[in-house]
């Protein structure tokens, strides 16, 4: 429940924006605006960058549950490779990608079975799961391929990533930051 001191503080935040908005000429306006695009752009070419340097669809990835406690913890953020000309190894970790499934899995490789003809397929599992990841891959799907794998983690920050999780845990927290992120742009004028 909000209360009429916190009301009033929000209203006097929202006057305030708007004072300075008011005060900004055409020219000051549109600089903010332009700003705010270049940094946004920035970002974008920055996430681009990476992808091809590192050869990951997705270069960085946050771990979202505690399937591969102790060696990664929910909210560490790892970083990816995923060079087409490195073998897949037992006991590397892979983050993977499930036909049907949005939210890529953060494993280790457990077992490896490889073809004459050189194709390699491997099993994974979560060090803190008691059974491998079968249960988990696509009905009838007893494998992984080196399609499924986005990358292999080189790398991580301990829970930075937990950010994230309260973003896409809370959407109101996400807008919020959001919303003023983008008016510390608009209204900082250095």
């Amino acid at each position: 429940m909000v209360g009429a001191g916190e009301t009033k503080e929000c209203e006097m935040l929202s006057m305030d924006f708007l004072d300075d908005v008011r005060r900004m000429n055409k020219r000051q306006l549109y600089y903010q605006v332009l700003n705010f695009g270049m940094i946004v752009s920035s970002a974008l070419m920055i996430w681009k960058g990476l992808m091809v340097i590192t050869g990951s669809e997705s270069p960085i990835v946050v771990v979202l549950s505690g399937s591969m406690e102790p060696a990664f913890h929910r909210g560490d953020l790892l970083f990816l490779t995923n060079r087409v000309d490195d073998p897949i190894r037992v006991g590397e970790i892979v983050v993977f990608r499930i036909e049907g499934r949005e939210i890529p899995i953060v494993h280790r490789v457990l077992k490896i079975h490889e073809k004459e003809n050189g194709d390699i397929k491997f099993l994974t599992k979560g060090d803190n799961n008691a059974v491998d990841d079968r249960g988990l891959y696509k009905q009838g799907q007893n494998w992984l391929e080196k399609k499924d794998v986005v990358g292999r983690a080189r790398g991580f920050v301990p829970y930075i990533g937990i950010v994230t999780i309260l973003m896409n845990d809370y959407p109101k927290f996400k807008y919020a930051v959001l919303f003023l992120l983008g008016l510390f742009v608009l209204v900082h004028r250095e």
